[in-house]
């Protein structure tokens, strides 16, 4: 069985890229392996400096997970600041990581170029991102594509620390599924807040309709066969097995079905398939002490866990002097 490691920012609402491109893979995973999932609040600062909001997000993406199937009896589930070695681990990588590293490091880039502000939690993510999968001993790290190179940092980093101490490290495997690494937005590009052209989950039915009718498509005419190469069908298929696939490509190249009546159906795909999940969210809203006690007994358990890894770490590393 292996260790499955990943985690989830709380940015905000819940969306189909979310899911997709993360979340139902983790749930997934926990059915036949050792899955370590949590969320990374200590990431999220980097973005965000509004306590009340970063705290209110994380009892959002917790409650998410756990409606959509997150199992803390199969999975160790907890929330990332709650297990404080991480921090440790942390530092102690942060001494075998070259600043070059982190200079070439496309991410951080991208974001100075979106226009976020430089600050060093931002510029050594990379070393956290390390430290939460070295300190768990994943050995399975499902990413996306704009998460691969901070993967390979990790890798990196885990070879240096070894190489300079001593084989402690487990060096991860990254799992990048090709059909859902990069779920579309409305527009095309990536589906991000950021962009604003996601398609929440847990919101209000209208605003849900709302979004799925806005996707946008060509100017093809109902009775002109339609592209398959489209933000539209590319979204509906995130739903679909193989022969619904087929059957929607069908539907795509025989005219007579027009883009709106195709948006229609997508949007109650999308709420037959969220239903149950939506009933359970309504319960832990209700009931958020069932979830800080769910979050208490995972972080119990991911910090023994954590102890058993980071120990070697400071016997290797000359911390633990009084041994």
């Amino acid at each position: 069985m292996k260790r499955v490691l990943s985690g989830i920012q709380p940015s905000g609402q819940l969306h189909l890229g979310n899911y997709f491109g993360m979340m139902s893979r983790m749930i997934h995973y926990q059915e036949k392996n050792d899955l370590f999932c949590f969320i990374v609040n200590y990431h999220a600062m980097t973005t965000m400096q509004d306590g009340s909001l970063l705290k209110e997000n994380t009892m959002n993406a917790a409650m998410d997970f756990l409606s959509l199937g997150m199992d803390p009896e199969k999975s160790t589930f907890w929330i990332q600041s709650d297990v404080p070695q991480v921090a440790e681990l942390t530092w102690i990588l942060s001494v075998v990581t070259s600043v070059g590293l982190m200079e070439r490091g496309t991410s951080y880039k991208d974001k100075l170029a979106k226009g976020l502000k430089a600050n060093m939690g931002l510029f050594s993510y990379p070393i956290l991102m390390a430290s939460d999968i070295l300190l768990f001993g994943g050995e399975i790290v499902p990413v996306g594509k704009d998460q691969k190179q901070h993967l390979e940092m990790t890798r990196d980093i885990a070879i240096r620390f070894n190489q300079t101490f001593g084989d402690v490290l487990v060096v991860p495997e990254p799992d990048i599924e090709k059909d859902t690494q990069l779920v579309p937005g409305l527009d095309g590009q990536k589906m991000s807040k950021s962009y604003n052209n996601t398609i929440p989950i847990f919101d209000n039915e209208k605003i849900i309709k709302k979004k799925v009718m806005s996707i946008i498509t060509d100017s093809t005419g109902v009775n002109e066969v339609k592209n398959t190469d489209c933000t539209l069908f590319k979204i509906y298929c995130l739903f679909l097995d193989k022969n619904g696939k087929n059957e929607l490509k069908d539907k795509f190249q025989t005219p007579g079905t027009g883009y709106g009546e195709i948006k229609k159906e997508l949007f109650s795909t999308i709420m037959d398939h969220f239903e149950p999940f939506r009933n359970q969210r309504t319960f832990y809203e209700q009931h958020q002490d069932n979830v800080h006690d769910i979050l208490k007994l995972g972080a119990k358990k991911a910090t023994q866990v954590a102890e058993t890894f980071l120990t070697p770490v400071r016997d290797a590393t000359g911390l633990n002097y009084r041994v």
